[in-house]
């Protein structure tokens, strides 16, 4: 576990709240985002292996966390267009998980229930769409898991990198009287900065999905740990 700085919101409160970004950190999808980014790009008629299609691929990379209706809208500016990207993206997205391409970070499971053995609250949130995380949390029988999944449109359209999502968690579960008595655990850019701006006493970045730590600190984590298992023995080292 290496903690990188210190964290600066530490106070005598305890972390009762966690939120936890799902493909990358506590799921493994194996690059299926940007293999459905290529079904849905190609059915909108930009050639793979074209300047274009390299240049979109290079975005949505750099934009991984980011909810994908947005990412969309950037990369074809029409919102109807945009629409029907997401729309195609979203089904073969849903394809792969369905045809068992999707797995969980190793022990990620186990974290979580350790996460609540310790009395937290645990939300899993996403930047897909609902449908797409309900079938991940089928395809890995983590429908029971939680009691709150959060999508970008049930915290009203705004996925990463605002902090909305982490709000709607703190206001739907009351689980804590502050946004400092919050974590929140991602692994791109975007989970960091969504944590920064609601204020989360830890905002941790961890090795497993599509940022590295020189990124996940640039971005405001305030921890970097290698996967989601380390996160309950942080918490309680922080005393929090």
């Amino acid at each position: 576990m290496s903690n990188s700085r210190s964290n600066t919101h530490s106070n005598n409160n305890r972390i009762d709240l966690v939120v936890l970004d799902m493909a990358g950190t506590t799921v493994a999808d194996g690059g299926l985002v940007e293999q459905a980014f290529a079904a849905a790009a190609e059915r909108l008629g930009v050639e793979p292996g074209s300047a274009d299609f390299d240049t979109k691929l290079d975005y949505v990379r750099r934009t991984m966390g980011e909810s994908k209706i947005s990412v969309f809208r950037h990369l074809f500016g029409d919102e109807e267009l945009a629409r029907r990207a997401n729309a195609a993206f979203e089904e073969a997205y849903g394809e792969l998980v369905d045809g068992g391409r999707i797995a969980e970070i190793p022990g990620a499971r186990a974290a979580i229930e350790k996460l609540h053995g310790q009395g937290r609250t645990v939300v899993l949130t996403t930047g897909f769409a609902r449908v797409t995380q309900d079938a991940i949390l089928a395809a890995l029988g983590w429908q029971d898991l939680v009691g709150l999944t959060l999508c970008p449109a049930d915290a009203g359209g705004r996925g990463r990198p605002y902090p909305d999502m982490v709000l709607a968690a703190f206001l739907r579960t009351g689980a804590v009287a502050g946004v400092q008595d919050v974590a929140v655990l991602g692994d791109t850019s975007y989970d960091m900065l969504s944590g920064v701006r609601a204020g989360a006493g830890v905002v941790g970045g961890v090795l497993t999905g599509a940022h590295g730590r020189d990124d996940l600190l640039a971005h405001g984590a305030t921890h970097v740990l290698d996967s989601v298992t380390e996160l309950p023995a942080l918490l309680a080292e922080l005393g929090r």
